[in-house]
């Protein structure tokens, strides 16, 4: 199942991203890209996501632990 992670500042998104790399090692570096909203002009009001593939559903509430403490939320994709 497919897991954004919404953060406002990139190095949220970032050390997030590196975090559960190392927490789960078999999910490789999860991807960090920038939401982009078809025709939107001004990127720098959008959002940082973190894109997870594959992380098993057990493993949620610690993801979603870790997201909170840097003011972001979840969403599945």
């Amino acid at each position: 199942m497919r897991q954004l992670l919404v953060f406002a500042e990139r190095d949220d998104a970032e050390e997030v991203a590196e975090t559960l790399a190392e927490w789960f090692p078999g999910l490789g570096v999860p991807a960090v890209v920038r939401e982009t909203l078809a025709g939107e002009d001004d990127a720098e009001d959008a959002q940082w996501l973190v894109v997870l593939e594959g992380l098993d559903g057990k493993h949620l509430p610690q993801v979603d632990a870790l997201v909170e403490e840097r003011d972001g939320w979840r969403e599945s994709g």
